[in-house]
């Protein structure tokens, strides 16, 4: 997908107003046609669709990529021409955030779709102030806007499953745990971790550390502080290690490589996005199925039932999972991992969200 600037953005970006970085998505020769399952896909002039990237913004090979792997979905199978991506500025306040989600609305993009918790609160000041437009927030449960779908996760429970694998994998019973910043969202997936390790092996010892505490969201976007901080787990005698910390996860996969240990990545298929001299170090990845989430609600908005209040992704309906891409590393531990999994579905093991 071809993604080409488009000047009354640009110019308003060239003035300063905003001081972002704005691109726009065009469909790759498939603009208004069928979609994937044959039924005839939404006209472009209907539907006009934004996204806000998080912290880190596209190409941090996990959170933001999975949000643009649902929009270029949005385009292939729903026909929708028009889709406008936009980064966030290092450092900006959600004054910029009120102003891009504001722009989006202004220019007619009628399904507005901000990625990161970090969007709630100019979310619930925008929305009200555009009641046709649908806009949707991924990791935030707003439940009292009627324009605004909140897309949530069982985050904990896919950690679970990295934490499991882990501590299967460790031959130290040592691992570790790098959090981009320390905030309830990111504590729910080193609590999962935990609990995952631990119902392996009580005893494991786990290392665990935080990049960056708010109001400083750096942690999500410094890959050479993670794999310094992934160095010094290394160096204390952990094996494996478990990151969510969006961007700043590269380091840490660069210090497994370089160290020849193990890597476990978060939100999207880290193996598949991984240099090739450093795939055999990644075990699995955490899934989040937030490119499943950014296309169900556009669909939503399409077929005329917009999903409302908070939609919630787990393992039992195929938001969260664990990749098995790397057969290498998980063909010995997978049969119990799917155990696992089907004892969380059926309710035999309850996770908490807190460490």
């Amino acid at each position: 997908m071809e993604r080409n600037m488009v000047t009354r953005f640009a110019a308003i970006a060239a003035a300063g107003v905003l001081g972002l970085a704005m691109t726009a998505c065009d469909a790759s020769g498939g603009g208004g046609e069928s979609g994937g399952d044959g039924e005839s896909a939404a006209p472009a002039t209907d539907i006009k669709v934004g996204l806000a990237y998080d912290i880190g913004g596209r190409g941090d090979k996990s959170f933001n990529d999975a949000a643009y792997r649902g929009l270029q979905q949005v385009q292939e199978e729903l026909g929708i021409e028009d889709v406008q991506d936009l980064e966030p500025t290092e450092g900006e306040s959600d004054a910029d955030k009120v102003n891009r989600l504001t722009l989006m609305a202004e220019e007619g993009y009628n399904v507005v779709i901000g990625v990161g918790f970090a969007y709630e609160q100019p979310i619930r000041e925008v929305a009200p102030e555009f009641p046709d437009v649908h806009f949707a927030i991924v990791d935030s449960e707003i439940d009292d806007i009627d324009n605004v779908t909140g897309l949530v996760f069982a985050e904990e429970q896919a950690s679970f499953l990295a934490g499991a694998a882990a501590a299967l994998k460790t031959e130290e019973d040592h691992i570790g745990f790098i959090g981009g910043v320390e905030t309830p969202l990111i504590k729910k997936f080193e609590a999962g971790y935990i609990a995952g390790a631990q119902e392996i092996n009580p005893d494991i010892e786990i290392e665990t550390a935080y990049l960056s505490q708010p109001p400083d969201f750096s942690g999500f976007q410094d890959p050479a502080r993670g794999k310094a901080t992934a160095e010094g787990q290394y160096d204390a005698g952990a094996d494996v290690i478990y990151h969510a910390a969006g961007a700043s996860g590269n380091g840490v996969l660069e210090s497994a490589a370089e160290q020849e240990k193990l890597f476990i990545g978060v939100d999207s298929d880290q193996y598949e996005s991984a240099p090739e001299d450093q795939r055999s170090s990644v075990v699995t990845s955490a899934l989040k199925g937030v490119d499943t989430a950014v296309f169900e609600y556009v669909k939503s908005v399409v077929d005329g039932d917009v999903q409302s209040g908070v939609q919630r992704f787990d393992l039992a309906s195929g938001g969260v999972d664990y990749a098995t891409s790397n057969p290498e590393q998980i063909s010995d531990i997978q049969e119990e991992l799917d155990g696992l999994k089907q004892r969380i579905i059926d309710g035999e093991i309850e996770i908490p969200t807190e460490p």
